[in-house]
């Protein structure tokens, strides 16, 4: 496996490429642009590369379904860091191009839904095909075969276009979250301001049945962050859930939560325990009475007293 390698969602220019040059370690790796999220998760896969940076949510869309799928299937991977990342794009033209000239417009699907009121206003006749992502959608302006691509104003000079516009986005604070995704291993130490990513599968079919797999967090003061379904591929009504909870897999309530959604559940893919990203501990939420790894472990002894007959 190569170490010093990183890949991510490119080709250069991408939003994903920005994201991962925040984390100080990107400063000594070797960068590798790839041309889709199943190409860069497979370069760690197949040990071509340490980790793989992927855009997994945004705030306007909600999950990334590609990534999600990627890591609900084939061989296990993990998350090991996530990035939030502010989005604002740019609508990037060859030189010399007009408003008026422009008849085609491209980028990655995610990002229609963010310049959707701004397309309808300023460019209400224009065509849009989507691109494998914004990047690559500068690249085919390059090529002549379209108008415009909306993308990073960044990208510009990587593809020898220019902003038309810029600081274009339909909602305010737009941000975007990139996972970085690696071999599992053993998760880092908790900060105490940490986030666990899993995957739930449903049993049988029946009243109640994710009703009893969220009350093994509720029940324990686990707070969920983000809960998204998608299809196992087995038919119309089978579905997996991919859950983020706030907490560290060594906390006591979350680790406990984990070891209850086992035992009711066929399938649990556990996708790592990990720092949030831009939280500070002062900011966060104080834990519910009862739910701390203290009153856990007095919990526990009092147990123990009880089955000794202590009590």
């Amino acid at each position: 496996m190569s170490a010093t390698r990183y890949t991510y969602l490119g080709p250069e220019g991408t939003f994903t490429e920005a994201a991962l040059r925040k984390l100080p370690e990107s400063a000594t790796r070797e960068l590798v642009p790839m041309v889709s999220v199943p190409a860069a998760l497979d370069a760690v896969r197949h040990g071509e590369a340490a980790a793989a940076l992927v855009p997994i949510e945004n705030s306007v869309e909600g999950g990334i379904t590609t990534t999600l799928d990627q890591l609900v299937s084939g061989e296990p991977l993990m998350i090991h860091r996530e990035v939030l990342l502010s989005i604002t794009f740019a609508l990037l033209v060859r030189p010399g191009t007009k408003l008026s000239d422009i008849k085609t417009v491209t980028a990655h699907p995610a990002a229609q839904p963010q310049v959707r009121n701004w397309l309808a206003s300023h460019l209400p006749e224009a065509v849009w095909e989507s691109a494998a992502s914004n990047a690559d959608g500068a690249k085919l302006v390059q090529e002549g075969r379209f108008d415009a691509a909306f993308a990073g104003e960044f990208a510009a000079a990587t593809y020898g276009l220019e902003p038309l516009f810029t600081e274009i986005h339909d909602a305010d604070n737009a941000q975007t979250r990139f996972v970085l995704v690696g071999r599992p291993a053993r998760p880092a130490a908790p900060t105490g301001a940490d986030k666990t990513s899993v995957v739930i599968w449903l049993g049988p079919d029946r009243p109640g049945a994710l009703l009893e797999l969220l009350q093994e967090f509720a029940v324990r003061g686990v707070n969920l962050m983000l809960i998204q379904s998608r299809p196992t591929g087995e038919g119309i009504g089978h579905y997996c859930f991919a859950i983020d909870a706030e907490g560290h897999v060594s906390d006591r309530r979350v680790g406990e939560a984990l070891m209850g959604l086992k035992r009711i559940s066929p399938n649990v893919r556990f996708l790592g325990s990990y720092p949030r990203a831009e939280v500070r501990l002062e900011d966060l939420s104080a834990l519910r009475h009862g739910t701390s790894d203290a009153e856990f472990v007095a919990a526990s002894d009092w147990l123990a007293r009880c089955q000794d007959g202590r009590f």
